[in-house]
């Protein structure tokens, strides 16, 4: 066996090895942290209608007088959004019902108040001059709108960014930046109002109250007796923007998962029952190409579910469908290469060089077809929502790694396999009687 062919079966045993460690359950993880994503953590990640969850309707809830405006209501859904996915939440739904409601759904919630909490409060956030009288924090104040010019010194939409921080006790905090104007009025402002109060408020409660010791320009901390929930979730309010439209809740339901096992249960077993007699039938009808195909569509399996837990990503029942449909397309690209191979015996080739042409003629339509599929996985995910979402992310998945079995890990177990003594009979490579070249 060439050198090179021995190389690349060592590092599909690497590849393969690797995947079944993530795969199986219980895997400790890796000690690496990629971004906001700790791979330490290698569970699968389940969405509402497999492990249950939260499922909340919204309406816009105006005051006299005041109409939606067109675009609120979408504005009132990004901003949910970025909220939701700052929490770490796994595939959301949101989505615009009608005029003025919002249906989000949020998988695996535990603390369905805190969630609703969260995205229901508008985020307003003000920096009040009040003069040398302190507030308590918890204060509700209402500044009155003809006040805005003289007391109302910075508002949420002049802040850059807002996250937790520490000072150097331990108390948590909120730190924030301003935008460069806004940082150059409020160095001026507070330059000149040296002693004087000023006090920060969210959705008209005051968080903190303290007096200027110094002119601030584009940085600053916001503190109070904040508990680091309490803090995230402010912070996150802050980042993303005050709501359009105040809301509020008119249905809060919590689901439970047992419809959805049930649902998963019946297509596991169905997957099991269909990838068995399509292995079986392989075996049966292409001889040792067919037992290859079952030991790289097994290689499949561990490299897909690896990729879905290291991205990651959530399953729902219609990202089930999309893996198990990948999955027939792996079979049908090891089906195109055998048959090519079967023409090139017959046609009078050598097993080893008929492997290669199979390979080589087989692709393109191989590679049109997958891209093709690509393609349509692309429009459904950019256009679609939820689950219609989750379908297209595992299809397309499952293709990618498709086209890595069938060109690479088939064709190198092939080639391992016709290695073997008395594996070049053309009947073992389900050629029937025609009889193949061998050369020595």
């Amino acid at each position: 066996m060439r050198r090179r062919h021995r190389l690349t079966l060592a590092a599909l045993v690497v590849l393969f090895g690797f995947a079944l460690y993530v795969v199986i359950p219980q895997s400790p993880g890796l000690p690496i942290t990629i971004g906001d994503r700790d791979l330490s953590d290698l569970r699968f990640r389940q969405g509402l209608d497999l492990q249950g969850g939260l499922h909340v309707r919204m309406q816009a809830d105006l005051p006299p007088g005041r109409e939606l405006q067109a675009g609120d209501m979408q504005a009132v859904r990004k901003i949910i959004e970025d909220r939701i996915n700052a929490l770490g939440v796994a595939e959301p739904v949101i989505q615009v019902e009608g005029s003025d409601r919002l249906i989000v759904e949020l998988p695996g919630i535990d603390d369905p108040d805190e969630a609703i909490r969260l995205f229901r409060e508008t985020g307003t956030l003000l920096i009040l001059n009040t003069g040398f009288q302190f507030h308590e924090e918890g204060e509700i104040v209402r500044p009155e709108p003809e006040a805005g010019g003289e007391d109302i010194v910075l508002v949420g939409r002049d802040l850059r960014d807002a996250r937790v921080g520490f000072d150097p006790l331990g108390t948590t905090q909120i730190e924030f930046e301003l935008k460069s104007e806004a940082g150059e009025k409020f160095e001026q402002y507070t330059g000149a109002h040296l002693g004087e109060v000023l006090t920060i408020t969210v959705d008209d409660v005051v968080v903190s109250s303290a007096s200027i010791r110094s002119a601030i320009r584009d940085q600053g901390v916001i503190t109070g007796s904040f508990s680091p929930d309490d803090a995230r979730r402010v912070a996150i309010q802050l980042r993303y923007g005050a709501l359009p439209v105040p809301l509020k809740v008119i249905q809060n339901l919590t689901v439970r998962p047992t419809l959805g096992q049930e649902s998963l249960a019946t297509s596991v077993r169905a997957g099991l029952v269909g990838a068995v007699l399509v292995l079986v039938f392989m075996v049966a009808y292409y001889r040792v190409p067919g037992v290859v195909a079952a030991l790289a569509l097994t290689g499949y399996v561990l490299l897909v579910f690896a990729v879905f837990k290291l991205v990651p990503v959530t399953l729902t029942l219609a990202g089930v469908a999309g893996f198990i449909l990948s999955l027939g397309v792996a079979v049908d690209a090891n089906i195109l290469i055998f048959e090519r191979t079967r023409e090139e015996i017959r046609s009078g080739r050598t097993i080893r060089t008929a492997i290669e042409a199979g390979f080589n003629r087989a692709w393109p339509s191989i590679r049109d077809s997958n891209i093709s599929t690509f393609i349509i996985c692309a429009v459904l995910f950019g256009f679609g929502s939820g689950g219609v979402r989750g379908f297209a992310l595992t299809l397309a998945i499952g293709v990618a790694v498709s086209m890595f079995s069938a060109i690479t890990v088939s064709r190198s177990l092939l080639r391992l396999a016709v290695a073997i003594p008395g594996m070049t009979e053309s009947r073992l490579i389900g050629a029937g009687t025609f009889r193949a070249k061998v050369r020595t």
